[in-house]
């Protein structure tokens, strides 16, 4: 292989390697059982065949820190446990048959 050919080649070459390797889609994972020491994601959503969210875990919407809403089989909201946006303060909240929010459970002041 020539001088001239090398530097048409090799560079093509890690051209090519670069474009494969830069944004490959991760692949979706489907397995009846995983079992792994640890998992680290940024959100777990829990639905039912039909797509009904039961279970959410992530990050709060429009700020905050975390957050875990448990839904009842129709997808109304049941139980949440975590922050509010804006809030740093944790708390459990309860919620009636219409989602709406009927009750909080709240650390108590710790200022006397």
């Amino acid at each position: 292989m020539t001088s001239r050919e090398r530097w048409t080649v090799y560079p093509l070459l890690l051209l090519a390697i670069g474009l494969a390797m830069r944004s490959a889609p991760s692949p979706e994972l489907s397995a009846e059982v995983l079992s792994a020491a640890q998992v680290r994601c940024r959100e777990i959503v829990l639905e039912t065949d039909e797509g009904t969210i039961l279970i959410h875990m992530g990050k709060v919407v429009d700020g905050g820190g975390g957050r875990i809403e448990i839904k009842d089989a129709e997808g109304v909201e049941a139980v949440a446990i975590g922050t509010r946006p804006g809030d740093r303060d944790g708390r459990v909240e309860f919620f009636d048959a219409e989602g709406g929010l009927r009750s909080t459970l709240e650390a108590a002041d710790g200022d006397g």
